[in-house]
């Protein structure tokens, strides 16, 4: 299944913005000249992707996040030099489409800055016919996923609780995932101490 990217005729001259809302926030692997707060308003952040690589195996998937259909998303705006730009796509490329399960897209951000201005930037949101599209979960059921999840990047749990961390330190919450993370806290306390490194 071939990566479902944009053109290079899609990319406008000049420096470039890419909305982080998961682990973009806390580890985002490229160089970049600014950070902002920003909001993406017509998606929003769920776990609605199986892992089958970076958190989870295909035959114990994780869950990881995927901008999905409706509401509106806080994360942050990267501005990448135009001289990265190319650098930082084939990145994220990588890091993003290794089972092609997003669609890169741009989509219209509103920087939370004093000139509020709203910029387009480069997002990826999740593929809803792809085969690790996960849909709307139950609370449980994201438990038990990312409990067992573990795959090349680390454990699932890890990665959930590195997102929230990275939420509060902007200043704001996201109720489903804060009450996840309560549930992660609560489940298997001694075997579960060590904090995420990343």
């Amino acid at each position: 299944m071939s990566a479902m990217t944009l053109l290079d005729s899609e990319f406008s001259s000049g420096d470039l913005w890419v909305f982080g809302y998961g682990s973009l926030m806390w580890r985002p692997g490229f160089e970049f000249a600014e950070r902002v707060p920003a909001r993406l308003i017509g998606e929003h952040r769920a776990l609605c992707v199986y892992s089958f690589v970076h958190r989870g195996t295909p035959e114990k998937p994780g869950l990881v996040l995927g901008l999905d259909r409706g509401g509106a998303c806080r994360g942050i705006a990267f501005r990448i030099a135009e001289q990265n730009r190319a650098a930082t796509v084939a990145y994220l490329r990588e890091r993003e489409q290794v089972t092609s399960v997003y669609r890169e897209v741009k989509r219209s951000v509103w920087l939370e800055n004093e000139a509020r201005q709203r910029v387009s930037a480069l997002a990826y949101v999740v593929d809803r016919g792809h085969v690790q599209y996960a849909g709307r979960l139950s609370l449980a059921d994201q438990l038990r996923h990312v409990l067992q999840g573990h795959g090349q990047s680390g454990v699932n749990r890890d990665y959930v609780l590195a997102t929230v961390k990275a939420i509060e330190a902007e200043g704001f919450r996201d109720s489903q995932l804060h009450q996840l993370a309560l549930m992660l806290h609560d489940s298997h306390p001694v075997l579960h101490r060590k904090q995420p490194t990343e």
